[in-house]
């Protein structure tokens, strides 16, 4: 294959999982504490022939390859809902769910209670206090979460919301749509506020994320004429080289 093809198609391996990125961006605008992703690329140099046989000097190519999925952890817009489950985190910090699989983290607050009492998750992971579980009874209500994270109802204190941080939150890895996990234990975030009756929107903004997606698909048209023409001027080569022999 021409090396211009091979470049090419690196381009458009890379913008076609950027394409997909985007759109699940656009997926989860409505996603309670969902968080954009982005796809970052670089450029990697072929090798390059050493031989000095050949007057002409082989060139440098390069391709385009993917780099990473970078999570942008910008807060999202704050929606007051006067829910008493709805709780949103402001500023840094994430709560403490206990998925199947082990401790998981998450940002969206828009919590409920299970069939056990239990404060969930919509996917019905428990969120953790300092103690466990937080459980009501039936008959409990006037459920209050002060600044601090502790709940309290008419049963009176309940326990605290387990609140954490990491020094370096990018190395969190999303699972599902918004939670994520970490190999690196966190640490408690006695500082962090929370407010009751409100939920943390997705930060994806609409307007950019089909902006760019514009963008991208006109820069994958473009690759793709351009690795028409290159595979149009082959053929035409390869047809003059076989009326010349002939």
């Amino acid at each position: 294959m021409e090396n211009a093809s091979l470049v090419g198609l690196s381009r458009q391996i890379v913008l076609q999982r950027k394409l997909t990125v985007i759109a699940d961006n656009l997926a989860n605008m409505t996603t309670a504490g969902f968080k954009r992703e982005d796809l970052g690329s670089e450029e990697a140099f072929m090798p390059k022939s050493r031989t000095n046989l050949f007057e002409r000097r082989d060139t440098r190519d390069s391709y385009v390859r993917e780099k990473a999925t970078v999570t942008d952890f910008s807060q999202g817009e704050i929606e007051l809902t006067g829910n008493p489950f709805d709780l949103v985190i402001e500023g840094e910090g994430f709560f403490v769910v206990q998925a199947p699989e082990g401790e998981r983290y998450a940002r969206g607050g828009n919590f409920v209670l299970d069939s056990q009492g239990r404060l969930v998750t919509p996917d019905g992971y428990p969120v953790q206090g300092e103690g466990g579980d937080i459980v009501f009874a039936r008959n409990e209500h006037d459920v209050a979460v002060g600044a601090d994270g502790t709940v309290s109802s008419s049963a009176g204190e309940k326990g605290r919301l387990r609140i954490v941080n990491f020094a370096n939150p990018g190395q969190l890895v999303k699972q599902g749509k918004n939670l994520f996990r970490s190999q690196v234990a966190p640490t408690a975030d006695p500082d962090a506020r929370v407010k009751q009756g409100a939920i943390e929107r997705s930060n994806v903004s609409g307007i950019v994320e089909i902006n760019t997606m514009i963008e991208v698909t006109r820069a994958y048209e473009q690759i793709s004429d351009l690795i028409k023409k290159q595979s149009d001027l082959s053929s035409k080569a390869i047809e003059r080289l076989g009326s010349l022999q002939a």
